[in-house]
């Protein structure tokens, strides 16, 4: 039975944590240094680190401070950023979380903000502890996949595992979302022939022939060394992997970081942004591929790995999936299922699936997943 946390727009969460949300790099370490000391009652930090305006990550932060799984925020700023600090302090209060901002230029300083700020945690934590629950059916749900450190395993084993969890998640009613477009070239014409109308169709090719472009204009694709180490070899053998965690539903919407899911079922997520190349790669690293999931309202996200990842998020629970069964042994306190043993015939896709939908509503109604057991709180927002 889940239980979550009621909020005014409607929606619920299944975590309630304070978010500490610095505005320019400037401020993280005052920001780090007011949460530690509660990280274990769910003080978070998430942020900006650049100075000059950004129309995306202003966005981001607007989206992420608000999520369903935030009940609480602290804003810290320098006080001289371009950030609009006052807005989204506004956008906070309207959405009827409690907020404060501390300005560490009007402060006094490093001591006196973290003073201040932990005094504000402290008094204001309880009350998120106390914080009433309603029942939450699990098509209300946004689940979220990505998968990172990959290997030749990942496609044939976790990623079509998750894409049977999404299965059974899709026909619950819930929302999933997966990405990336420019992790999926080659694969256009085949998502494009699952797309609910012909317009998405067109649309999903295009969002792909804008990622193609995109890494042609930078010279790279979406593949590492670490990837071909492991079996990859080229860019369309690392799509066909990604292409298979979307599993066998229909696509029934495109969606652009921040973008809500209007309803249930299968979306795709486009991070690259559209126009010229301004800011580099639209997809750095798995952290902030994560962040903008969250950003859609994903309530959780499913990671498969390969080669081994330890990253978990702040703000929504992550859940590893391992398709490498060597892997799985070596690093098996930072991964929840064992996706290898359909490599090892000692289990099957179906089984696998259940397993991992079966987790996705067990941490929804409160169990804690290998990442939030060791406390990793990653979080990463790049201009774009």
């Amino acid at each position: 039975m889940i239980q979550g946390f009621p909020r005014a727009d409607g929606r619920k969460g299944i975590r309630n944590a304070v978010v500490v949300a610095y505005l320019v790099e400037c401020a993280h370490h005052v920001a780090h240094r007011i949460a530690q000391p509660f990280q274990d009652q769910g003080a978070q930090v998430i942020g900006f680190a650049g100075c000059f305006p950004n129309a995306y990550a202003d966005r981001m932060l607007r989206a992420l401070t608000t999520h369903p799984n935030v009940g609480a925020v602290l804003l810290v700023s320098l006080g001289c950023e371009s950030f609009d600090r006052r807005g989204l302090r506004e956008h906070i209060q309207a959405s009827g979380r409690p907020v404060e901002l501390l300005v560490i230029q009007q402060k006094g300083g490093t001591r006196a903000t973290i003073d201040a700020g932990r005094a504000w945690l402290a008094a204001t934590l309880p009350g998120l502890a106390d914080a009433p629950r309603v029942a939450m059916a699990p098509e209300e749900l946004v689940v979220g996949t990505i998968c990172g450190g990959s290997d030749a395993t990942s496609g044939i084993a976790a990623n079509p595992a998750m894409g049977r969890a999404f299965d059974l998640l899709v026909a619950d009613g819930a929302a999933c979302i997966f990405e990336e477009t420019g992790e999926l070239i080659g694969c256009e014409s085949y998502m494009a022939r699952r797309a609910a109308t012909p317009e998405l169709g067109q649309a999903i090719v295009d969002s792909v022939a804008k990622a193609h472009r995109y890494y042609a204009t930078l010279g790279h694709a979406s593949i590492s060394p670490g990837n071909a180490e492991g079996g990859l070899t080229t860019i369309e053998e690392k799509s066909m992997g990604a292409y298979a965690k979307s599993g066998n539903s229909p696509i029934v919407g495109l969606l652009k970081p921040t973008d809500r899911p209007p309803g249930g079922g299968l979306y795709l997520l486009d991070m690259v942004p559209d126009g010229d190349v301004r800011f580099g790669f639209p997809s750095i690293n798995d952290t902030e591929e994560i962040g903008e999931l969250i950003a859609c309202g994903a309530h959780l996200v499913l990671f498969s790995t390969g080669r081994g990842s330890v990253v978990g998020s702040a703000v929504s629970p992550v859940i590893k999936v391992c398709g490498n069964p060597e892997t799985y042994q070596r690093l098996a306190d930072d991964m929840d299922v064992d996706a290898g043993r359909i490599l090892q015939g000692r289990a099957d896709l179906d089984q696998v699936g259940r397993e991992i939908r079966d987790l996705v509503l067990a941490v929804a109604a409160g169990a804690r997943t290998r990442s939030e057991a060791l406390g990793h709180q990653e979080f990463y927002l790049k201009y774009k």
